[in-house]
């Protein structure tokens, strides 16, 4: 083992590669080593070609510059060998499905959770990943002795409150020990004249190993160096700004704005730290509208590509219960025709089906029943047989995509390539080299096995070599020569808080076995910020505020700053480099259409009281047609509680006769909610705390209905659906659905009852009635009155009532005094607001009232932007 010569870098020199060419050349020299044939190994790839040229320009003879990994890709090729079964292949998420199965296998593992079971496995496959790296790093002959090591570390008791952690951490130990040897084992047996090497951020665990078991002379330069000499060196060449932004959207702006500056003063490159991954997104979005080329060399998730998604609800389509949301999702992203996969969503709508497979076929259009077919045959290979083995599942995979007519679009994309080539997608079938191939999975844990590992994947963009934008991570930043550096967050959540442990392992447990601890981890970052700070040019960014949750500066920029200030040096605040435009304000007016010709033949209750209550709300609603569309697999709302109500009562009061015993009403009720919950295709789960509230009603209509029916009164029909074409309205067809038609006696004769279930509170619209404002049964008071003799009612005299039957005590049952006038007026005063509609009126905006606040037209009638005086008018002012 020799002595390793190490040798600070000479920071005199304006260009560090330059130094470190003369450093080593003055060394070789000293030690009498044929550069040539020497190593000289760099921390990252990036430097590579800055120290081939810095090397050029001395006009030396050139050692062999790589960094690890290109020196054990240019070494000749040994046979492949497949891993094998069992061992550790370093992909997170087949070494999941591999940490299960062994998990499986011991008694001490199960838990009730699922949860708590993936957890685990996922904790064990961090750890032993970790384990495997460090072990890679130790001197081949050396290795099995460290296995011992850990192997008695965990070996020893422990309380029963960690004992789990630590039975995982001997299989972790097992499993990696298990492991193939590492391709940087070959190091070991290279015998250059001698190892040179840069350290930047920290030493390398691996090269250290290398160095120390070499025979040769070796030499480290430490670019690192005391903070307190980096803290000169930037006090006196650097200039440092420090901004504190509002929020999230400040700061992405202030961001790409501070890089647009530097472009517009010639500075280029200008670096990009992506510290904030998420931030950085959003400011390179910024930066593409501007058409700056950008270099990324962090990518992002490659889960988030719209290849993923697309990928993702091909999936989700072709599992038994697929939403129909989802079948469109995946619909949309195929060369399905579109008019026909509209066709198909209205249908759904139509009928409010929930999951694509339970829809009736025959009653599809011809168009969407054809586009719905082709997509389950084409999903046959998904749904075929309900277990696989993964080698099984891909290959089913890549022939639903080819006849769904996805293959050759994710093929054609930058991201559908990488996403098909990291699931093993472009491997011929049945030739992948997975490590878990004999397991059955059902079609759920494949997914979780996809979406696993397109999230452990990053996605990098093609991008210019040369761009004048550089996205890159803090550690790969170090001794690159950039015009300037835009730092943003630079927060306390960001930049300087504490680190993770490494999987299961403590601190200690990770210092003895060579791995680094979370101390060491925080060094290193503050190396590489102090590697950083040096740059001549910087500007810092933070918020002071995350999603409501304050943010403080970072812990090592705060250090920073106070060191240098030590040395006389003070941060300036940034200027913000955004411009201001100043806008004059422009309001628009109160819209006041004009429509003749788009008077609908068909008006209900609702479009009625859309009418009375905003003109400009019939327009939009009815007239154009533009009502929000909502999703189809929504979750269970309090309205969906109202219709399956009103459906159970129908269903209830069609087969009461006569009124029996309380409790076999009761039981005929229960029976009813549980036909029509199945009728419904309802969610148990998710319907649980309707069913409750069903429950405490059931005693209530119960006894409500038995007093009705001791004053006499007899329920005649529901859901009874009427419409008529009063002569006020000119050919315009007036039509509804009744809830409930009962009879009630009187002195005058038999009253007919018209009645409309409410699932809400009563006082809203009892303040309606008092004033007169109530539009629905007096419209349904005037649809039955003009059906005339034959409609099984018996003449007499019509009423009208809400029943309120979600009070929690009782139900309440609101009257309408007088609702036959009411219906006259209604009927006359609408007669007049459609002729007038026809003679060219306009149809304000009215803006008035709570009739506004939940109005789907307000972004249409834009009462937000009108002018002050159109304003005040609307507002009844």
């Amino acid at each position: 083992m020799t002595a390793i010569t190490v040798l600070a870098l000479d920071t005199s020199f304006p260009d560090s590669w330059n130094a470190v060419a003369v450093q080593t050349q003055a060394w070789a020299g000293a030690a009498k080593v044929e550069l040539r044939d020497a190593v000289l190994l760099l921390p990252i790839a990036q430097h590579l070609a800055l120290a081939r040229l810095a090397w050029a320009r001395s006009g030396a003879w050139m050692p062999r510059i790589e960094t690890v990994q290109s020196l054990v890709g240019s070494l000749p090729p040994v046979p492949a060998q497949d891993v094998a079964a069992g061992q550790i292949c370093f992909d997170v998420a087949t070494d999941r499905l591999q940490a299960a199965r062994m998990l499986r296998a011991q008694t001490w593992a199960q838990a009730a959770d699922p949860r708590a079971f993936d957890l685990a496995a996922a904790s064990l496959v961090d750890t032993a990943h970790a384990l495997a790296r460090a072990a890679a790093g130790v001197e081949p002959s050396l290795r099995a002795g460290h296995w011992e090591q850990a192997r008695a570390l965990f070996g020893q008791t422990a309380s029963s409150l960690g004992q789990r952690e630590r039975l995982l951490c001997r299989v972790a130990v097992e499993w990696a020990a298990a492991s193939a040897d590492p391709p940087t084992d070959r190091l070991f047996t290279l015998r250059p004249s001698a190892w040179i090497t840069v350290q930047a951020g920290g030493p390398d665990a691996l090269v250290q190993h290398l160095m120390a078991a070499a025979d040769a002379p070796t030499l480290c330069i430490d670019a690192d160096g005391p903070l307190a000499t980096a803290v000169a060196t930037a006090a006196a060449t650097g200039h440092h700004r420090i901004a504190v932004c509002d929020h999230f959207e400040d700061e992405a702006q202030r961001t790409a704005a501070a890089v647009i500056s530097h472009l517009n003063q010639g500075s280029s490159p200008v670096a990009l730290i992506a510290q904030d991954r998420v931030l950085v997104r959003r400011t390179r979005a910024l930066l593409d509208r501007q058409a700056i080329p950008v270099r990324d060399e962090t990518g992002w998730k490659l889960s988030t590509t719209r290849a993923a998604a697309s990928l993702h609800s091909l999936l989700a389509c072709a599992a038994h219960d697929a939403a129909t949301d989802a079948c469109l999702d995946c619909l949309k992203t195929t060369d399905a025709n579109p008019s026909a996969v509209d066709a198909l969503e209205q249908a759904w709508r139509r009928f409010g089906v929930k999951q694509a497979r339970l829809g009736d076929l025959d009653a599809l259009p011809p168009e969407a029943r054809d586009v719905l077919r082709r997509t389950l045959q084409a999903l046959a290979p998904l749904t075929e047989r309900s277990q696989r083995t993964l080698a099984a599942w891909l290959d089913a995979l890549r022939l639903a995509l080819q006849q769904i007519g996805l293959w050759a679009g994710l093929q054609a994309d930058e991201a559908g390539r990488q996403v098909l080539d990291r699931l093993g997608l472009m491997s011929a079938p049945g030739q992948l080299a997975f490590a878990f191939q004999t397991e059955a999975l059902p079609l759920q844990a494949f997914t979780d096995w996809v979406d696993v590992t397109l999230e452990s994947a990053s996605f990098i963009p093609d991008s210019q070599v040369d761009a004048p934008v550089v996205i890159t991570p803090l550690a790969q930043a170090m001794l690159r020569p950039f015009a300037a550096v835009v730092f943003p967050g630079a927060d306390s959540k960001h930049l300087g808080a504490a680190l993770p442990a490494t999987g299961l392992l403590s601190d200690a447990e990770a210092l003895a076995l060579g791995m680094p601890t979370r101390e060491q981890k925080r060094v290193a970052m503050g190396l590489a910020f102090a590697q950083l700070c040096q740059q001549p040019d910087i500007t810092f960014l933070r918020r002071a505020d995350d999603g409501g949750d304050p943010l403080t500066v970072s812990p090592l920029l705060a250090q920073w700053t106070l060191k240098a200030a030590r040395t006389g040096v003070v941060f300036a605040p940034a200027e913000d480099a955004r411009t201001l435009v100043e806008q004059q304000p422009a309001p628009v007016p109160r819209p006041l259409p004009q429509a003749p010709a788009m008077l609908p033949m068909r008006l209900s209750a609702s479009a009625c009281e859309a009418l009375r209550a905003c003109p400009y709300r019939f327009f939009a609603l009815r007239m154009l047609k533009l009502n929000a569309v909502d999703e189809l697999d929504t979750e269970l709302e309090k309205r969906d509680y109202g219709t399956w109500l009103h459906a159970v009562l129908h269903r209830f009061h069609l087969t009461r006769s006569e009124p029996a015993l309380p409790e076999d009403e009761a039981y005929a009720l229960h029976q009813a909610a549980a036909l029509q919950t199945e009728a419904s295709a309802l969610d148990e789960a998710e319907f649980l705390p309707y069913r409750a509230s069903f429950a405490r009603f059931v005693p209530r209509y119960v006894t409500w209905l038995h007093e009705r029916d001791s004053d006499g009164a007899q329920w005649l029909d529901g859901e009874r659906k009427l419409r008529t074409q009063p002569p006020a309205w000119q050919g315009i067809t007036m039509e509804g659905v009744i809830d409930r038609v009962d009879s009630q006696p009187s002195q005058a004769g038999p009253v007919t009852q018209l009645i409309d279930y409410k699932t809400g509170q009563a006082a809203t619209l009892r303040a309606a009635v008092k004033q007169g404002e109530d539009t629905q049964l007096p419209y349904y008071a005037a649809l039955m009155a003009a059906q005339g003799a034959g409609v099984g009612v018996g003449p007499g005299e019509i009423a009208a009532a809400y029943w309120f039957l979600d009070e929690s005590e009782r139900i309440i049952e609101l009257n309408l005094p007088d609702v036959q006038a009411s219906a006259e007026l209604l009927v006359q005063g609408i007669g007049s607001e459609l002729q007038g509609i026809r003679d060219g009126a306009a149809l304000p905006a009215l803006g008035e009232g709570q009739s506004c606040d939940f109005c789907e037209a307000r972004g249409l009638c834009r009462k937000d932007d009108w002018a002050a005086e159109d304003l005040m008018v609307g507002e009844g002012a």
